[in-house]
């Protein structure tokens, strides 16, 4: 196996986790565990490889003008690229109409126990109350990260001697928590095996579903490859200097892994690796920008919102206005920024955009059945956003990169 290119080993495992879900539905909690424990250890290690990451990436960034503008350009990024795919949606949404005549008897009971965080709650969660509490629960990670770039700067005003002994500290963590990861992504043809197989297990009813949807399931996959295979591409090449093809080559690995898992999260660690180690991105970038992007840079989850919520106004035969689609624009620009950390955070998310314009919350359980499924694609294009900004702020950086 070992002469097999890993992505190559990862694509195997997720045809054969297809067929094994297919064929021997009642005999996949034989292999289930597998992808379990594999998601286990990705979570394991994405708390201390990101501060470690951050706290190194920081004390090497310097100072406080470098920190601010690294921040901005990340910032200004994520919200262009985030506004992009939402239109996109929008456009394709009102053109194809996917929700014209569908079957309103298809709508599934839905039961969302979470209260979203409306944007100022999440801003001021931002700052943790107990840093000790963030660091055990990963759904606090904007906590934890501003946290880690609190300490890494502060690490470069105290004296010399202290901010070497510290400095040299989590470059060993960071070094340490790389070679761990390494050794977990050894394992991901059989994590991704489990977790397919259990997944295709539970849609027993895949072609029905298929042929119900489908329309509007074509309708998000087609805006969701226009983003990823155009937009991004476009941007990368002409604005970030770089060769998108070479890269989407660097990061295959952490792209079939997003699709699995539909966790942007949990491939942080293997995105990290692929675009510093392949791409040739330095660590005060990626260790700056992608943990951020996981967090709060959702392109695939924004758009899926967008062409979601207007969906189920199609379905309800509801018109929506120039300045309502407006609305969903912006909604569902914030609501992917406070999705993050939440549990079915895409459909909690959307109730948030649904109030907004007036529309029955109760939509939300047409679009349950196939949400599970759309994730992948969407947490796909999540983290190949991520990667393409981190390539892109290097090279404006002055960084020579592989790409």
């Amino acid at each position: 196996m070992k002469k097999i290119a890993l992505h190559w080993q990862i694509l195997i495992a997720l045809f054969l986790a297809i067929l094994f879900g297919i064929f021997f539905p009642n005999q996949v909690k034989y292999v289930s565990w597998m992808g379990d424990i594999f998601l286990r250890a990705l979570k394991m290690i994405i708390v201390p490889l990101i501060l470690s990451s951050i706290i190194s990436g920081v004390t090497n960034i310097g100072n406080a003008e470098n920190l601010g503008r690294l921040g901005f350009k990340t910032i200004i990024y994520y919200m262009a690229t985030s506004t992009i795919a939402i239109v996109t949606g929008l456009f394709l949404v009102n053109i194809i109409k996917p929700g014209i005549g569908a079957d309103l008897n298809l709508a599934q009971a839905v039961d969302l126990e979470v209260e979203p965080d409306s944007l100022g709650t999440t801003i001021i969660k931002i700052i943790p109350d107990n840093i000790f509490q963030s660091l055990s629960n990963n759904s606090q990670m904007l906590s934890v990260i501003f946290f880690a770039l609190l300490f890494g700067f502060f690490i470069t005003r105290v004296n010399d001697k202290q901010s070497k002994v510290l400095s040299d500290f989590f470059d060993a963590v960071f070094e340490v928590m790389m070679k761990v990861t390494m050794f977990i992504i050894i394992f991901t043809p059989l994590g991704i095996f489990g977790l397919v197989a259990e997944k295709v297990a539970e849609q027993s009813d895949l072609i029905a579903l298929m042929q119900s949807m489908g329309l509007y399931m074509g309708t998000v996959i087609l805006a969701l490859a226009i983003h990823g295979t155009i937009t991004l591409p476009l941007i990368t090449r002409f604005i970030g200097k770089s060769n998108p093809y070479k890269h989407f080559n660097n990061i295959r690995t952490p792209l079939i892994t997003a699709f699995s898992t539909s966790s942007s999260g949990a491939t942080l660690p293997l995105t990290m690796e692929a675009v510093e180690n392949n791409s040739g991105v330095s660590n005060k970038i990626t260790s700056f920008t992608l943990p951020l992007g996981a967090t709060i840079n959702m392109d695939g989850t924004a758009l899926y919102e967008c062409v979601a919520v207007i969906f189920i106004a199609q379905a309800y035969g509801m018109e929506l206005s120039v300045v309502q689609q407006i609305i969903i624009v912006i909604t569902a620009l914030l609501a992917s920024i406070g999705a993050a950390g939440v549990p079915m955070a895409g459909l909690v998310m959307i109730t948030i955009i649904l109030t907004a314009v007036g529309l029955p919350l109760e939509g939300v359980g047409l679009i349950l059945a196939v949400d599970r499924i759309l994730d992948m694609f969407r947490t796909s294009i999540n983290v190949w956003s991520d990667s393409c900004g981190a390539v892109i702020i290097a090279k404006s950086e002055g960084e020579q990169l592989k790409v």
